[in-house]
């Protein structure tokens, strides 16, 4: 779902995650999460996703065509997989990159 606005989602039930790692916290439980994807602003009604679902999410029709990666706070990137599950609780997570499957990195 994109950004809540257009879904009247009270703002103080969407934890956003590049928010929490901007000021160190950890994102709290039992809320909605705003992940960006690609600079763009994406909301989950659930505490965690699998890759698939949040390139599915992003509008990515063919996720197996699609690169995943998690940028955390420190500036780590990690490969996220189709199946590998990505909980949102998780400290220091700053957004998400992707990039198709038929480019290289560099």
């Amino acid at each position: 779902m994109k950004d809540p606005d257009k879904h009247h989602i009270p703002e103080d039930e969407i934890e956003d995650l590049e928010v929490c790692c901007r000021e160190g916290r950890a994102p709290r439980c039992d809320r909605h999460y705003r992940i960006k994807v690609d600079k763009e602003p994406y909301v989950s009604p659930v505490s965690f996703m699998t890759g698939r679902q949040i390139l599915e999410l992003a509008g990515k029709c063919e996720p197996d065509k699609w690169k995943l990666r998690q940028k955390f706070a420190s500036g780590e990137l990690k490969k996220i997989g189709l199946d590998d599950k990505v909980d949102f609780t998780t400290p220091g997570v700053e957004k998400f990159l992707t990039l198709p499957c038929d480019q290289t990195e560099g």
